[in-house]
Order: structure tokens, then C-alpha cells, then sequence
């Protein structure tokens, strides 16, 4: 076994497991031989598997005294086959063949290996294996004997001989801290801060130790820029990540070499088959190229049967892609992952409600897709979306970042809104409306500019920002003009009623009436019930209460008409918010508590959470139902939490105040 000459930290409960595979054996029968034992440590390239192994064999000494054994089949790679047969020959010189006795082929020189071995209990390490085939002739025949095997692959096969397989994982930030301390001395514990940010490897380490001049600082620096990142880890040729992953990159056949270099250019953090299919021109053979790329620890199965590249072997993949693709592949592997998102977004934003105000026009794109969210057995479009916002966001940046997708960009950006109708993610929503406003704007289409400027200004309210709500509104007004489309402009004057509402509510009641009698004239249903929603909300603001009551009652009625069981819950709560202002606290509270149980149900929190705060400000008031307020509180609070809303600050202290916390 080589020397140990580095700092080994952690890893405490990998070596639990390896002594427990390895230890005192337990007979079935009194007097029956110890077994031969055979483990595997698999992981990702550099993760840290030769190291314990390395580290386990140390301590081990004494528990095999016929000796330690130790093949780096890295290095015997590439002999055509022959890595086998000279790894067997390597450990019988080792037991004291000498090459004048070596067997010439593989099946003698195994054999001897079983006898030579047959007295003795030893460990067998064998490192950087790549397949099953180079541990079996290699298994000791002595009892109480021992074969540890260090992989980039789980080696599956192994388990039919018994093998026991360990998966090992990244360091923890504790144990990463520790290795960096061990080889950074004072320059780590001068800059914590900075030394807990830095990747815990080895070359990082080594890096702080042979540049006097590098601080944690520093060493952070360029690790945080992904361009330098590799070789910010980088202690020369052979000592750097790209070295640590191109001998398992070399030895992917074609295709599975393609899509490797193809996910390095992935945006999203995770990808399934489909989405990987999106990347290459060869989608039926994509799964058992994710099959090979896992085999060898490239990539890594998620807890919900997705997939994840760990990000230094990403950033490797990309730099192979750079060297190795030619021009415009890049451009055109994000035009096919922007359609393949688009799709299944459009797909889901119409599961969620068919008849919504949409400019972009996808018959095209959706006339004969399988769609995964229609029947009974389809996914929940609604989960779905909230499970990949941050793959679409992801999305919407790449497409934004290049030129010629300002189209496909505006449109995924106008399908993924639906989301925010139900959960209000702030921060999200303004950067996804945001890109998708300057991308139609880029494209030259003013309706779809409207649009979206339009929705923008609601993220910017909920946060506060109300000028820049304003500005976009004002912009919004304009490219509605331009554009010429009434139901468009319906649209946009309904949000500026609702900006002005905040701000001026008699403007508010004429936005909203403007909105109303496009929508009328248009002969747009539930586009003509939403206006009269938020025109009755106008009129209560105005203080026209007794009106508000009588417009809102109208909108309930067209709203349950439309089959919008959502929307017609807000009627809902604004009625009870108008009963309030009339001076009935208690049918203002029935309605209000109704309405919150239907928005839940329909999953529009952040409505819900309006309901329950106007609930506790009339108990607060009125002191009706009192005991009910902390709950409200507590459950409204935590909506405006999730999704970033400067409200939710305010509730937690409201909460406090009555010993809720």
C-alpha cells in the first residue's frame, strides 16, 4: 500500500461501515472459515475513494497478517486488455513469484494467485477499477481475507459475488473546513468566512500550501467565477481537476461522450431523460447513455429519479464541449432546450386553465405533442411547474443570454406565469417577466410587451416598488396602443386600475371601467367577470361601498358561470371586505373564512392569506372571535414567507404581539 503522506479528516461514518463489512466474522457454525469479503467505494472522480481507502488499510494491519496487496489500474490502462492479467502478476510478485515462474495467461497466473493465497489472510486493494471483470480473478482464496475496490462506478455485477457497495459523498462543510485547516494553517483561520466558501479538495488545500502569497480570499475569488474555476484547482497538469476526469472521459464511447459534453452545457441544475434528450439528435438512445454516464460517476441519480452533474464535472464537460463542439453548437443546444421547456410549460399553463389571455400563439408547437399532464393519470401541472421553476428560470436566462431566442423567450416567460397565479415566489416572478418583457421588446412585439410589462407591475407592487411598477404600467400603455389588440388592452388597463387603487382610487374605478367595456365590446366572458371583480374592488376602495357590494355580487355570478372557482373565491373575500366597510362584521367574517377554505383548495395562497389578514383585523377591531387570530396569523405569515413578501416580517411581530411565537 502506498505511504499515507496527507491529512486525512472525516469520513468517520465511511470507515464505521468498511469495519463493519470487514470485521470479526460471525460463523454460522462453530468452526466454520471466515468468508472472503469484497466491498466497493464508488463516486465521483476525486471525491476522496482512494484516500479512504487508503486510510481504512492504515489501521487495518494487524487484522491481516498475511499482508496488504495494492493495484492502481489507472495505471495499467490502455494495455489492450492486459491490465488484468499484469495487475495478477503485480500481486504475485508481491507474494514472492518471480517473473522466470510467471505464468503467461490470465487464467494460470489466477490460479497460482488462489494458491499462494490459499494460507493467507490478507487485504486486496484494487483502485481505480472499471469493471467487474478486473476484481474476480484478484479474490484472495485465504479465509478472513479481504478485497476493497475504489470505482467511479457501483460495480453492480459484484453483488452476485457478495459484494457489499458504498457510495461515498462530498465532504461536509465541517469535514471540508478541517482538510482546508490542515493544509492552510494560519491564512484559514485568519479568513473563516472565506475558507467556507472554498471547495474542499485536496488541490485547493495543496494550492494554499504552495503559494505563499494566496489567501482563503483569493482562493475563494476565483473559485466563485465558474470561467477560473478550474484552474483555480489546479496544481499543474497532472494535479487538477480536468486531470482527475479525463481518464474516465477518454474511455466514453461516442455518443455518450456527446452527451456528456452536451450536459456541461445544460443550464438547469437537474434533468430528467426527456430533458436530456432535448440536448442531442439521439433521444431514443439517451437513457442508456444516462446509464453509462451514472455507471462511471459522471452524473448521480436524485432522490426523485432525476439526475444531477456535480458542478466541477460540469464545468469539465463544458470545457470539453468548447474544445471539442463545433461553432453554434452552443447556440443551438439552447434553442432545443428552450422549445423542449416551452412545451412542457404551454402544455401545463393550459391544464392549469384553457381559457386564459394569452398572446403567444402555440398551435404549431402543441398540435401533436403527448401531453403528460392530460387524464385522470396525467401529472399535477400545477406541481410540476412549481418543481421546475427553477429549471425554467435557469432557462430564461440561457435563452436571454443569446441572441435569436427573444421569441421563445417572451413566450415560455408569458406561459410561466400561471404559476404565480397560485404561488406568489416574488423574487421569480419579477426576474421571469422581466426577461421575458426585454425579450419581446428585442422581438418587436408590442402585444406580447404589453403583457407582460402589464403582469410585472405585480411582483413590483408586492415589493414595494411601486415607481418601477409605474414605469412598466406606463410602457405597458404604449406597446398596447401600438399593438391594437383590445382584449390586450382590456388586460393592461385592468392592471393599471389595480396599480392605481393603491394610489388613487377614483382612477382605479376608471381603469377598471375602461377594462370592463373592452372586454364587453371583445366578447371576452371571463376576461368581462375579472374586470367587474376589480371595478367592485375599486368602487369599495373609492368608498362606494353600497355600489362595490352590487358589482361584486355581478362578478361572483359571471365568475361561477366561467367555471373559475379561484377567482370567484376573491369575489368571495372582497364581499366580505365590503360587508365589513358597511358595517356587518359578522357576514363580512363568514364570507371572508369561506372564501380563504376555497382559495386554499384551489392552492392560491397568496390570496388566501389576504382573506386571513382582513379575518384578523376585524377580530382585532371587533373582538369577535378573538381565540381564531393567532392561527390566521401564523398560517398568513407563512405564506408571505415562502414567497419572499416584505409583508411577512410584519405578521410574524402582529403574532408576537398576542404570544403566538
Amino acid at each position: 500500500m502506498p505511504a499515507l503522506t496527507a491529512a486525512f479528516v472525516n469520513r468517520t461514518a465511511d470507515l464505521s461501515e468498511l469495519d463493519r463489512w470487514f470485521g470479526p466474522p460471525s460463523p454460522s457454525a462453530p468452526g466454520a472459515p471466515p468468508p472472503v469479503g469484497i466491498g466497493v467505494l464508488h463516486g465521483l472522480p476525486g471525491v476522496g475513494k482512494t484516500a479512504t481507502a487508503w486510510h481504512w488499510a492504515a489501521g487495518t494491519r494487524e487484522r491481516y497478517p498475511g499482508g496488504q496487496l495494492y493495484v492502481d489500474f489507472a495505471a495499467l490502462r490502455g494495455q489492450s486488455g492486459g491490465d488484468v492479467s499484469e495487475a495478477v502478476a503485480m500481486c504475485l510478485r508481491g507474494l514472492g513469484v518471480l517473473d522466470t515462474y510467471m505464468p503467461d495467461s490470465l487464467q494460470e497466473r489466477a490460479a497460482l494467485f488462489r494458491t499462494r493465497t490459499a494460507d493467507r489472510r490478507l487485504l486486496v486493494v484494487l483502485d481505480d477499477v472499471g469493471d467487474p471483470a478486473q476484481v474476480r480473478p484478484l479474490v484472495p482464496k485465504g479465509p478472513g481475507s479481504a478485497v476493497l475496490v475504489t470505482s467511479t462506478s457501483a460495480l453492480g455485477e459484484l453483488a452476485l459475488d457478495g459484494a457489499r457497495i458504498l457510495a461515498l459523498k462530498p465532504l461536509d462543510p465541517a469535514g471540508a473546513l478541517r482538510l482546508l485547516v490542515e493544509h492552510g494553517g494560519e491564512r484559514i483561520a485568519a479568513d473563516p468566512d472565506a475558507a467556507e466558501r472554498l471547495v474542499a479538495l485536496r488541490i485547493a488545500a495543496g494550492r494554499l500550501a504552495t503559494d505563499p502569497s494566496l489567501t482563503a480570499a483569493d482562493l475563494a475569488g476565483e473559485l466563485a467565477d465558474e470561467n477560473r474555476r478550474l484552474d483555480a484547482l489546479s496544481l499543474g497538469e497532472e494535479h487538477s481537476m480536468s486531470a482527475v476526469l479525463n481518464p474516465t472521459y477518454r474511455l466514453l464511447p461516442p455518443d455518450a461522450a456527446r452527451l456528456y459534453r452536451c450536459l456541461g452545457r445544460y443550464p438547469c441544475a437537474t434533468f430528467d431523460v426527456e430533458s436530456a434528450a432535448a440536448l442531442d439528435a439521439l433521444p431514443a438512445a439517451t437513457a442508456p447513455l444516462l446509464r453509462r454516464l451514472a455507471g462511471d460517476g459522471l452524473i448521480e441519480r436524485t432522490a426523485d429519479g432525476r439526475f444531477h452533474m456535480h458542478d466541477l464535472v460540469r464545468l469539465h464537460a463544458r470545457e470539453r464541449a468548447d474544445a471539442e463542439e463545433p461553432p453554434g453548437a452552443e447556440s443551438a443546444l439552447v434553442a432545443r432546450v428552450l422549445t423542449h421547456h416551452l412545451l412542457l410549460t404551454a402544455l401545463a399553463d393550459r391544464a392549469i386553465r384553457e381559457d386564459r389571455l394569452r398572446v403567444a400563439d402555440l398551435g404549431a408547437l402543441l398540435a401533436d405533442a403527448p401531453n403528460p399532464f392530460a387524464g385522470p393519470a396525467g401529472a399535477d401541472p400545477l406541481a410540476w411547474l412549481e418543481g421546475r421553476s427553477t429549471d425554467v428560470l435557469a432557462v430564461l436566462r440561457a435563452g436571454a443570454a443569446r441572441g435569436g431566442l427573444d421569441t421563445p423567450v417572451w413566450q415560455l416567460a408569458e406561459a410561466y406565469s400561471v404559476v404565480f397565479l397560485h404561488r406568489r415566489a416574488l423574487g421569480p416572478w419579477r426576474e421571469s417577466l422581466a426577461l421575458g418583457a426585454a425579450a419581446a421588446a428585442t422581438a418587436v412585439a408590442p402585444a406580447a410587451e404589453a403583457r407582460l410589462r402589464s403582469l410585472l407591475s405585480r411582483p413590483l407592487l408586492d415589493l414595494g416598488e411601486d415607481e418601477r411598477a409605474r414605469t412598466e404600467l406606463d410602457t405597458a400603455l404604449a406597446c398596447a396602443e401600438v399593438a391594437g389588440d383590445a382584449v390586450v388592452s382590456a388586460s393592461v388597463r385592468e392592471f393599471d386600475g389595480r396599480y392605481w387603487d393603491r394610489h388613487d382610487p377614483a382612477r382605479a374605478v376608471a381603469s377598471c371601467r375602461a377594462s370592463l367595456e373592452l372586454n364587453t365590446r371583445a366578447g371576452e366572458a371571463r376576461d368581462a367577470a375579472i374586470a367587474t371583480y376589480f371595478l367592485g374592488c375599486a368602487q369599495d376602495a373609492a368608498g362606494e361601498h353600497t355600489t362595490a357590494l352590487a358589482t361584486l355580487n355581478a362578478a361572483h355570478r359571471m365568475l361561477t358561470e366561467c367555471r373559475d372557482p379561484r377567482m370567484a373565491a376573491r369575489a368571495t373575500a372582497a364581499l366580505g371586505v365590503a360587508h365589513d366597510h358597511l358595517g356587518d362584521p359578522g357576514k363580512a367574517m363568514r364570507a371572508l373564512e369561506d372564501a380563504a377554505a376555497t382559495l386554499r383548495a384551489e392552492r392560491a395562497t397568496h390570496y388566501e392569506a389576504q382573506a386571513l389578514v382582513a379575518l384578523a383585523d376585524i377580530a382585532e377591531r371587533t373582538g369577535l372571535r378573538r381565540a381564531d387570530v393567532p392561527g390566521w396569523l401564523d398560517r398568513a405569515a407563512g405564506i408571505h414567507e415562502e414567497g419572499g413578501s416584505p409583508l411577512a416580517p410584519a405578521l410574524r411581530a402582529r403574532l408576537r404581539a398576542w404570544g403566538g411565537e
